[in-house]
């Protein structure tokens, strides 16, 4: 549904872009992930052809963006990170507007508005002027604009910012409940804005894709080694040697006295083998558990792992 490819983007010294290359297939959410400045709007502005690349090309749909705009423009609903909104008009007129400026009249404008203020919330603030909403009513407001023609595609910049906890929820479940019927690419430097929404991210810093991947290829990538926490209530003999000599067992940390982090291979289940070698030994367990890496560490492991020269995805 959109591919881009080997896109690039300079600001005079400055390189947005270097080489860019995804793709989001068609009834996808893809999560677009990287620190601020890493490049995520600019790669967004260029997918919905508010900017040109200065090297490589943007398919949507079968469409090249740059030979065919408008007709790309009108198969997406674009929130981006700064909403355009009309300071000046109430909710109501702006909604009213943007839909007629999208090609809807009559009955079919009339339902899109109710729907789309419905699933953004908006009732309350619907005979508002903007410039009173507070900032979550703001983003609120931008949603539904980039919602109200009903696209195929939605190209959302930082779609929760601004947003309290509650109405952070209302907007994933809203994006997942989307994602039945469109494609979406979202972009978030929120980690925690990403597992409950889509499993499939694409990292980027710096203007480069580091990570395109499940999330949970992404962690055993970032973390090398599977890890298993162990607390013991005594000390044994041999213990290193007992762990290392069981089957996908590769070495042993001691963290402390009696609490250790084993490495191991993915294959296969590292904790029954822990536990299995801690019941033939006769030892005590007090604490027995995987340690994956949270998002966080896989993304601060993926960053700097590219940053070193070691990889580029």
């Amino acid at each position: 549904m959109i591919e881009v490819r080997n896109v690039s983007k300079r600001f005079g010294q400055t390189v947005a872009l270097d080489g860019v290359s995804m793709t989001v297939e068609r009834g996808e959410i893809l999560g677009f992930l990287g620190p601020n400045g890493a490049g995520k709007s600019t790669a967004m502005k260029i997918i919905t052809s508010f900017l040109a690349p200065d090297d490589g090309n943007v398919v949507v749909d079968g469409m090249d963006v740059s030979e065919k705009p408008l007709d790309v423009r009108s198969r997406i609903g674009y929130m981006p990170e700064n909403v355009p909104l009309y300071t000046d008009m109430r909710v109501q007129e702006y909604l009213e507007f943007v839909g007629r400026a999208r090609g809807l009249s009559g009955s079919n404008l009339k339902t899109r508005l109710s729907w789309a203020v419905e699933a953004c919330q908006l009732e309350p603030v619907f005979k508002q002027s903007i410039l009173e909403l507070s900032k979550g009513f703001r983003q609120r407001t931008g949603l539904a604009q980039a919602l109200i023609h009903d696209p195929e595609i939605l190209i959302l910049d930082e779609p929760t910012s601004g947003l309290d906890p509650l109405q952070i929820i209302g907007i994933r479940e809203l994006i997942a409940e989307l994602g039945r019927s469109k494609t979406i690419l979202f972009s978030t430097h929120i980690l925690q804005e990403v597992a409950p929404v889509t499993d499939r991210v694409v990292i980027i810093n710096q203007g480069c894709v580091v990570a395109d991947g499940r999330i949970g290829e992404l962690k055993q990538r970032a973390m090398g080694s599977n890890r298993v926490t162990l607390c013991l209530d005594e000390l044994p003999d041999n213990l290193e040697a007992a762990l290392t000599a069981a089957e996908g067992v590769e070495r042993v940390v001691p963290l402390d006295e009696r609490r250790f982090e084993i490495f191991g291979s993915f294959e296969g289940d590292l904790a029954s083998t822990v536990a299995a070698t801690a019941r033939e030994k006769g030892w005590k367990l007090n604490e027995l558990h995987e340690d994956p890496f949270t998002l966080e560490e896989t993304f601060i492991a993926l960053t700097k792992e590219a940053q070193s020269g070691r990889v580029r995805a």
